[in-house]
């Protein structure tokens, strides 16, 4: 439900009843993932999605079902071969949807932290005992935790630090512990949702090009940082939708800055004397992606260069040198789209090949690199 905050915690504030209904498992080929939700408020308006369209209609009812009798439920929908107008998804998988009143409790709390960018995880019970069904845990950095699933005093214990590895990773999903906080027991699963704030995108060199992946980069969710020591270039005027533009040498700024695994450094300035202080930096950090613009033989001659400077094959390998899948890419914006198609490739696993007449997954189970704020970047 935290891919949905910002409207619901409008909604906290504005004092409307609402229900939402969570996917919290999903099996073959789903649209939407873990943590995907659809809301439904007292007057009857609805925000998010949990299948793309496939079960809304359906979902929408348990919605005003949950908010008319104050029950918890889980439903699973799927495809039906013998009822081609049955509920369930088309595309051939299997969702199981927790659908669930909001009334206080830490859901307030947990909506008011994801929209503040503020690290948390919200733990709800979604399989076990029916008395402990939908309640849940609002899990902080520090471990600290509010609320209480009312059992045993070992499971809130438990669950938190479960909840706190899933933050630490910035993972959405489920893990299953024991009612009594144990793995013995009657097991019970929860959904572990995660906040954190959004993943970085630093692009090195204020171009032309550099605009158009600014654009790409903020509807894909990152924090997008424009650097270039240029400062006729690097100006508010010329990225208006940067959330930050720093006028510095890249590798100066970069050496000072904080970055983590899901930061993306995009390289567009091309020229050697940025390229190369710069690469050799980012090149031995442990972040997402690394990738520099240029030519066939700018690439070569950059490799070399690094080479020069004790740069390893090993550190070599990860750069993504010319950078973007290949689209046969010419303005700026269709450039800007082969570089985000080739991070989201590197960040879910794909592979960047046509699925016409493919045969991979149209859906990857395991990204690369850990997920980022939940629904994103996707």
């Amino acid at each position: 439900m935290l891919d949905i905050a910002e409207e619901l915690h409008r909604w906290v504030e504005q004092g409307r009843e609402f229900a939402v209904a969570t996917v919290v498992a999903v099996g073959g080929s789903a649209p939407r993932q873990p943590g995907a939700a659809l809301a439904v408020d007292s007057d009857g308006t609805a925000i998010g999605s949990v299948s793309g369209g496939c079960v809304e209609g359906a979902v929408y009812e348990l919605c005003q079902q949950a908010l008319e009798d104050g029950r918890t439920v889980v439903e699973r929908f799927g495809y039906s071969d013998e009822d081609a107008f049955a509920v369930g998804l088309t595309c051939g998988g299997i969702i199981d949807i927790l659908v669930t009143p909001v009334r206080g409790g830490v859901y307030p709390a947990a909506l008011a932290a994801a929209v503040s960018g503020e690290a948390a995880a919200l733990a709800r019970i979604v399989s076990g005992p029916a008395d402990l069904m939908g309640r849940s845990l609002l899990v902080g950095p520090d471990g600290e935790y509010e609320g209480s699933f009312g059992g045993h005093p070992e499971l809130d214990r438990t669950a938190a630090g479960e909840a706190l590895a899933m933050l630490d990773a910035g993972r959405t999903g489920t893990v299953e512990i024991g009612e009594d906080g144990s793995r013995c027991g009657q097991p019970l699963t929860l959904l572990v949702e995660s906040s954190v704030p959004a993943p970085r995108m630093i692009v090195f060199g204020a171009i032309d090009f550099a605009s158009a992946l600014v654009r790409v980069g903020k509807f894909l969710g990152y924090h997008v940082t424009v650097c270039d020591a240029r400062p006729v270039f690097a100006t508010p005027a010329r990225f208006p939708e940067a959330d930050e533009i720093v006028v510095e040498w890249p590798h100066r700024y970069l050496e000072s800055t904080e970055v983590d695994g899901r930061t993306v450094l995009c390289v567009l300035t091309h020229d050697a004397k940025f390229d190369v202080p710069l690469l050799e930096a980012a090149l031995k950090l442990p972040v997402a992606y690394v990738g520099a613009m240029g030519s066939r033989r700018t690439h070569e001659d950059r490799n070399k260069r690094l080479r020069e400077v004790g740069v390893t094959e090993i550190e070599l390998a990860r750069l993504r040198s010319p950078i973007g899948l290949d689209l046969g890419a010419r303005t700026p914006e269709e450039t800007a789209l082969s570089i985000a198609a080739e991070i989201v490739a590197n960040r879910r696993g794909g592979t960047g090949v046509s699925l016409t007449g493919a045969h991979t997954p149209i859906h990857h189970d395991a990204p690369r690199a850990p997920a980022g704020r939940i629904g994103s970047v996707a």
